[in-house]
Order: C-alpha cells, then sequence, then structure tokens
C-alpha cells in the first residue's frame, strides 16, 4: 500500500505548494524527478514533520499539522526513518566531531559503521576515513562531497539497525519508517554516486524498506534501470510537475529518457570550418596560485604532463570542457570573460587577442554581448530577484528589438505555459528554480552572440525542459554559433558531442 497525502502549505493566507495526492509507495524506492524549486523538497519535509507550524500553515490529509505531527504513524516515519538533507553543510553541528554525529542517538548501537564508511569512500583501509571523522565540520572542510557521505553514512547505519530490529522480531515489514534521500549524489561523481547506490539496492534486496530519492539527475536512470534489472518491481519513477496549473505527481517512464538518450546525435559540424576559430584558450595559465592544464587527450594518470596544450571552439561545434568538481571550469569560464584575473593568459576571441596585461575595458567594449554572451551556472545569483521578468532582458545590447511581443515569442521556446501579461510582470523571486534557470539562459541567447559559453545550462530543469534546452541549442549550432559548454550531465552531452570536441582540464 503506497503512503498518500493531500498536502496544503501557505504562509499569511498565501498559498506555497498544494497537491491532492503524493504518493510513496511502501517498501519501494521511489526516484522523484522534476524541476527545481516546484516543491519536491517542502513537500518530502511536510511528510517527514520537518516543517515548523510556527512559520507555515500546513495541512495533511485534512489535518492541521501539530495534529499530523501527533499521529503514531507520523512518529514511526520519523523513529524508523532518516532524512538526507539536501545541503549536509547546514546540517552537521560544527561543535562536534563527524565521529560523534555518526553516532549520536539511536545511531550509537547501529551496526556496520566501517564497512559503510568503506563502500561510500570505495577504499580498503580505514585510516584515510578514520583521520576525516576527527573534523570538526567547517564551511571548507570536509568537502561538500565529504559531507554529503557522512549523511548518506548515517541513513544507511539507520537502516541496519532496522534490518537488526526485524531480524531480532522476524518482522518482514519496515515499521513504516521512511528515508528520503534529497539530492544525495549532487555532490558525488558518477563514480560515488554509483557506489551509493550499490550499497543502497544491497540493503533493500536484505530487507525491503521505503525510500524517496529526490534528484535532478536522469542519468542516474541509465545506471538504475540497465544494472538492476532483477529489482524493477520495486523500483518507481516519479516526476512532479505542474499541470493546468495545478501541481501533480505523475509515474515517469524510464524508457521515454533512455530513448531520447539513444536517438540524440551530434548536429553535423560545418562543411567548410572557418580559417581561425572563434576562441582560442592556451593551457599554462595561472588561476590562484596553480597552473592548468589543457588536453584533448584525457585526464593524465600521473599529473607529469607540461604540455599545456590549448583548445578552441569552430563557428557551428560545441566544445564540451570536462573537469573533476572544484578544479576550475567556472573559474576559466570567468577567465574567457574577463571577469576573472590570471597569469600567462593567452586567448584570441574573434580577430582579438586577449592576455593578462589587456585592459579590463576591453572585454567590456570588445566581447560582452557583442562577441560572446554567458550564462552563468546559479540563475539565483545572475537575475535580480525583484526584477520583473520582461525587465530581465532590459539593457541588453541586443540585435533586435526587445519588446513585450519578441520577449513573450522567446519565452514561448523554453516554456511549456502559455506567456501572458502576467507571466511578464511576475517578480523573478516567485518563479521556480527551474524557470528561473530556463529565463537565465535566454537572457544569453537572445543577445545572439557567435560565440555562447554555457555553465550547467540544465542545472535544476525536468525532463521537457532539458529537451527543449537540447533542441535550442541545436538549433544555435546549426546558425553556426560557436558553444562552449561545462556541464556534470556527462551522459547527455557525451550523447550530442563528439569525443574529438571534449577537452579536459586539470592542474599541473
Amino acid at each position: 500500500m503506497p503512503l498518500e497525502f493531500r498536502i496544503h502549505i501557505s504562509r499569511l493566507n498565501k498559498t506555497i505548494v498544494s497537491i491532492d495526492r503524493f504518493e510513496i509507495p511502501e517498501n519501494k524506492i521511489t526516484f522523484l524527478f522534476g524541476e527545481s524549486g516546484i516543491g519536491k523538497t517542502i513537500l518530502s519535509k511536510a511528510v517527514f514533520g520537518l516543517l515548523d507550524p510556527a512559520l507555515l500553515e500546513v495541512q495533511i490529509n485534512g489535518l492541521d499539522y501539530p495534529a499530523y505531527l501527533a499521529l503514531e504513524s507520523t512518529r514511526k516515519i520519523q523513529q524508523n526513518g532518516f532524512f538526507v538533507f539536501q545541503e549536509p553543510s547546514t546540517h552537521l553541528n560544527p561543535l562536534l566531531r563527524l565521529n560523534e554525529q555518526l553516532r549520536e542517538g539511536s545511531l550509537e548501537n547501529a551496526p556496520g559503521e566501517p564497512e559503510i564508511l568503506r563502500r561510500l569512500w570505495n577504499t580498503e583501509g580505514d585510516e584515510p576515513i578514520q583521520h576525516l571523522l576527527e573534523v570538526y565540520p567547517k564551511p571548507y572542510r570536509p568537502s561538500g562531497g565529504e559531507k554529503q557521505r557522512i549523511l548518506l553514512a548515517m541513513a544507511f547505519k539507520k537502516i541496519a539497525l532496522g534490518q537488526q530490529n526485524r531480524r531480532s522480531s522476524g518482522s518482514a515489514g519496515n515499521g513504516t519508517g521512511l528515508f528520503i534521500f534529497d539530492e544525495p549524489t549532487g555532490s558525488l561523481d558518477n563514480n560515488f554516486r554509483n557506489h551509493f547506490l550499490k550499497l543502497l539496492f544491497e540493503q533493500f534486496q536484505q530487507f525491503p524498506f521505503t525510500a524517496l530519492l529526490i534528484t535532478h539527475d536522469y542519468s542516474i536512470i541509465s545506471e538504475v534501470y540497465e544494472k538492476y534489472t532483477g529489482l524493477r518491481e520495486q523500483i518507481a519513477y516519479k516526476e512532479l510537475s505542474l499541470q493546468g496549473g495545478r501541481l501533480a505527481l505523475r509515474d515517469f517512464a524510464p524508457r521515454a529518457y533512455l530513448e531520447w538518450l539513444r536517438a540524440e546525435k551530434p548536429v553535423a559540424a560545418p562543411q567548410k570550418p572557418a580559417a581561425k576559430p572563434l576562441l582560442q584558450v592556451r593551457g599554462g595559465y595561472e588561476v590562484f596560485g596553480k597552473k592548468m592544464i589543457i588536453s584533448s587527450h584525457g585526464f593524465p594518470s600521473d599529473g607529469s604532463r607540461k604540455d599545456y596544450g590549448m583548445f578552441h571552439v569552430q563557428p557551428g561545434e560545441i566544445i564540451y570542457l570536462k573537469a573533476a568538481s572544484g578544479v576550475g571550469k567556472t573559474t576559466l569560464a570567468k577567465i574567457i570573460m574577463g571577469l576573472q584575473e590570471c597569469k600567462n593568459l593567452e586567448m584570441v576571441i574573434g580577430r582579438w587577442k586577449f592576455s593578462e596585461r589587456t585592459p579590463k575595458t576591453a572585454w567590456r567594449k570588445l566581447v560582452w554581448g557583442k562577441l560572446a554572451g554567458m550564462a552563468f551556472q546559479h540563475a539565483d545569483e545572475a537575475l535580480n530577484s525583484k526584477a520583473k521578468v520582461k525587465e530581465v532582458f532590459g539593457g541588453l545590447p541586443a540585435r533586435v528589438e526587445l519588446n513585450d511581443a519578441y520577449i513573450r515569442l522567446r519565452l514561448q521556446e523554453l516554456f511549456d505555459m502559455e506567456i501572458d501579461g502576467a507571466f511578464l510582470n511576475k517578480k523573478v523571486a516567485h518563479l521556480s528554480g527551474g524557470q528561473k534557470q530556463r529565463l537565465n539562459l535566454l537572457r544569453t541567447l537572445v543577445l545572439d552572440t557567435d560565440l555562447l559559453i554555457l555553465d550547467e545550462p540544465l542545472n535544476g530543469l525536468d525532463f521537457l525542459s532539458i529537451q527543449k534546452v537540447i533542441a535550442a541549442l541545436q538549433e544555435k549550432q546549426r546558425e553556426g554559433k560557436a558553444i562552449l559548454m561545462i556541464s556534470h550531465n556527462e551522459e547527455i552531452f557525451d550523447a550530442i558531442i563528439p569525443p574529438e570536441n571534449v577537452y579536459y582540464l586539470f592542474g599541473a
């Protein structure tokens, strides 16, 4: 039987989120997709009993929140389950060592901690992990991925504790506990993501439990659907979306993503490429005290390479820049746009040469909105939250008149809804995360520059929006635009970008 909830959340009599049926199948692992900011996290927190009734008016299944929290079923959800938060830094106590937090409360008696940690860190030895566990959490240490794995380890200890209790009692059920993983792999590369999934499914096979895994990573479907074929009946795929202005939870067919991915092909390169690339950047530049190498041959095994390399982007090409998280992909994009200083810069954009001695005014005069446009990774930081949607396009050096009719037409390309005057006058702050991301991308596309630099353009998008964005970028290719792509969505961009257009960035 599924856990079914009718949920309404408001503040000061203004609806924040409302859904008639939020369903979590019992004793299954459910993957929940949907664009950022649509309500996945707040609905999950409401079910788990984590919202503050003093700040929000919450009703679940017709009950006011205090009455829902007092239910025996809600207490069992909390007592027998665990909630892995999206931002681990805000949920680790800086006054307690990590090993102390791993053993707080009921987790003190949970079995299997050493093995769980070894599996999540993919190591046979305990020494590196034990050293890490002595650390007091700080903003810069441990890393985001390490913090995330600490919270995952807590969840797995709680799962192991439940399994131990069921073995001793002979019960096959999970005591109506609920395990919610909110973006559990957001700070993990695919290797560590897959180790997490393997451990999750192994634990599930021992004793099934109810789990909800919230993610924007549609490539997780390939890993799960193809590797865990024997568990397909115990895995559910859901997507939260707005349908006719109302929030709805619907089944998501994994084959829809897999078949779309298989059908995607690289756009054919121009038959006669331009004599000169639109962008050339030589490796060997130095930023934050580290020299950076660019290679078209993959990451080195020993870091001993001395050839700094160069990448270039031709008209009609997408160049895909890969690097480990935190190495400096976004920093390089900012260097190209003149937003970040570096040493030993050798770069050409169009017919203009740039170096560390080039005055900053040159980028403003020659590059910004003329030769190149950049869509930044974090829409919340790139957009003015107090501006209206139509005001986001105000003041841009576009080649056409940016009137309401033109803005409405361009928005319609990426938005699956009617773009009317009310939407044009809506404050950016009131948009969902996915809507902000699409608006952020469109602001760059309307500039119609010959070079586009796109930093994580698929962040926080649902599947339909991903398809629309990919189609729009491929159309830009056909128009002859040069595109530099930075994205962790390797599976998707590996499908539409040929291997010879992939470059790798790493420190010397």
